[in-house]
C-alpha cells in the first residue's frame, strides 16, 4: 500500500514538473544514445576481434588485452603523463582562473567587456588552429622564438626534439586556451554575491583584500569545489587535441607527451588493434570513476553541502 502511495505521489510530482522533462527530453536523448548505448562495446576489451566474424561472433579471449598492455612499457608512461599533465593543468588552471576571476570582478563594466572578449576569444579556436599558431612559434628554423634567441645572440632550440620543455609549453598552451572560459565561471560566481556583505565589511573596516579573503573566496568555494571535483573526475581523459596536435604526434616526445588518449589513437590507426585499444579506453573509464567517488568521499568528510552526492 505504501509503496502504491508513494507510486502515485511520484506520478503527481512527475505531472506538475512535466514541462521541465520535456525541456530536458533532447538532452537526456543524447546523452543515451552517445553515453549509454555504446557502453554495449566494452566487450571488445575481452575479445580478439575478427572482422569476418563480428564483433559478436570474435574469439573470447578474457583478460588478455589487459595483460598485453599492462605488461608493455607504454602502461606506466602514458598513465604517468596522464595524471601528471591533468594534475597541473587542474591546480595551476583553477589558481589562475580563481584569480583572473577576482581581478574582473573589481574592473568597472566596460573593462570587463573587453577582458570577457579578449580572454573567451582563444576558447573558440580549434585545436588545429592552436597547433599552427605553436608550431609558428616553435618551428626549429623559422620560429619567432628562434628568430628571437638568435637576435640576442642565444643558441635556437629544436623544440620538437627536446621533450624536456614540454610539459611547459603544453601547459602553457591550455591555460591560454582555456583559463577564460573558468575565469568567467568564477566571475559569474563572483557577481552573484549580495553586494550588502560587502558593503558591511567596508563599514567595519575591512580592506578591499580582506573582502576578498573572507568573502569572496569563501563564498565561492562550493563552485570551485564542484569545478575541480568535476576535473578529477575527468583527469584520465586528456583533451586529444591538445596532445596530438601541439607536439604534432613526434615521437621524440612521446616520454613526456603521450597519454592515454593519443596512445589508443594510435594503436586503433597504426596496428588496427581494437581489442588492446578498448582494454586501454575501458581501464582510462574505470579509473576516473573511481577517482570521482574517491574525490566525492574526502569532500563530504571535510564539508558534505560541498559534495556532489
Amino acid at each position: 500500500m505504501r509503496i502504491w502511495t508513494g507510486l502515485r505521489n511520484e506520478g503527481r510530482q512527475f505531472w506538475r514538473s512535466k514541462s521541465l522533462f520535456f525541456l530536458s527530453l533532447p538532452a537526456l536523448i543524447i546523452v543515451f544514445v552517445f553515453y549509454y548505448l555504446p557502453m554495449f562495446g566494452i566487450v571488445i576489451a575481452f575479445k580478439d576481434i575478427n572482422y569476418a566474424k563480428g564483433i559478436w561472433g570474435s574469439d573470447w579471449v578474457g583478460l588478455d588485452n589487459f595483460k598485453f598492455f599492462f605488461q608493455s612499457q607504454d602502461a606506466m608512461r602514458i598513465t604517468r603523463n596522464t595524471l601528471l599533465l591533468n594534475g597541473m593543468f587542474i591546480v595551476i588552471g583553477t589558481f589562475v582562473s580563481v584569480i583572473i576571476g577576482l581581478l574582473m570582478a573589481e574592473l568597472g563594466r566596460r573593462w570587463v567587456r573587453i577582458f570577457q572578449t579578449v580572454l573567451f576569444f582563444p576558447y573558440f579556436l580549434s585545436w588545429v588552429v592552436v597547433g599552427f599558431i605553436t608550431y609558428i612559434l616553435l618551428n626549429p628554423t623559422y620560429g619567432v622564438i628562434n628568430k628571437a634567441l638568435e637576435w640576442m645572440n642565444l643558441i635556437p632550440v629544436d623544440w620538437y626534439s627536446n621533450p624536456d620543455y614540454w610539459p611547459v609549453i603544453l601547459t602553457l598552451t591550455y591555460l591560454w586556451k582555456n583559463v577564460g572560459y573558468t575565469a568567467i565561471i568564477f566571475f559569474t560566481g563572483l557577481i552573484a554575491i549580495d553586494p550588502t556583505y560587502f558593503e558591511a565589511a567596508s563599514i567595519d573596516g575591512a580592506t578591499r583584500f580582506q573582502q576578498i579573503r573572507k568573502i569572496s573566496i569563501p563564498l565561492i568555494a562550493p563552485l570551485i569545489t564542484l569545478l575541480v571535483m568535476l576535473n578529477i573526475g575527468r583527469i584520465f581523459y586528456s583533451d586529444f587535441g591538445l596532445f596530438y596536435f601541439i607536439p604534432r604526434d613526434a615521437g621524440m616526445l612521446y616520454s613526456t607527451t603521450d597519454v592515454v588518449d593519443t596512445y589508443v589513437f594510435r594503436a586503433l590507426r597504426v596496428t588496427g588493434d581494437i581489442g588492446m585499444a578498448s582494454a586501454a579506453s575501458l581501464y582510462q573509464a574505470i579509473v576516473g570513476l573511481v577517482l570521482v567517488f574517491s574525490t566525492n568521499l574526502i569532500v563530504r568528510k571535510f564539508n558534505k553541502e560541498n559534495a556532489l552526492f
